[in-house]
């Protein structure tokens, strides 16, 4: 059984208030964006976007549809596994000549991002855009061009609203910082992209 998420949380870095103001800003952000743009899909990256995804397209105002990849990481050893993608479940629509926003939850250092965009280009997107609820930008390896973010954040292991620590906390209404030294598993947690 987890502990409690009030054993392992040293501060929340993102309220709930805090966190749906932005998303209304970027719900307007991205429909003024997309205005002129039929054919909007958004397409969330499973398991981490699903609250972020389902807020954000409350917010958007342009008619859009939505879709999901679930993607995995890996590799050989622990600094290796997030080189390299393995597609656990493909789009269900066919996105050529369609406008496609990627919704992600988190990106840091890059690299499966950067492997689903290149996957997703080769279908002849109209265009291809990424929104990301954080963005862990000094974590960054891979150049990855962002249209969309919610927050900058610092590099600290975070959890909640849709994150998770062994598939547990998704559904807190903050995002909040790991404290120093808490060991979760006797595994490292899984990396995020």
């Amino acid at each position: 059984m987890p502990p409690s998420h009030q054993d392992i949380l040293d501060y929340v870095l993102i309220d709930a208030v805090k966190l749906q103001t932005r998303i209304a800003e970027l719900g307007r952000e991205i429909s003024e964006h997309y205005r002129d743009m039929p054919d909007l899909i958004l397409v969330g990256i499973l398991k981490g976007s699903t609250l972020f995804m389902a807020d954000l397209m409350r917010q958007i105002t342009v008619p859009h549809i939505i879709d999901f990849m679930d993607v995995s990481s890996y590799g050989i050893g622990v600094r290796e596994s997030h080189k390299d993608v393995r597609i656990m479940m493909d789009l269900h629509t066919t996105i050529d000549s369609h406008h496609v926003l990627i919704i992600e939850d988190i990106i840091d250092s890059g690299h499966t991002l950067h492997q689903v965009m290149k996957l997703l280009s080769a279908r002849n997107p109209a265009s291809l855009n990424v929104c990301t609820l954080l963005d862990k930008h000094d974590r960054r390896e891979v150049d990855i061009a962002i249209a969309f973010t919610g927050f900058q954040i610092p590099d600290a292991f975070v959890f909640g609203y849709g994150l998770d620590i062994d598939e547990h906390y998704r559904n807190l209404p903050f995002i909040g910082v790991v404290k120093p030294g808490v060991t979760i598993t006797s595994d490292p947690p899984s990396p995020r992209t």
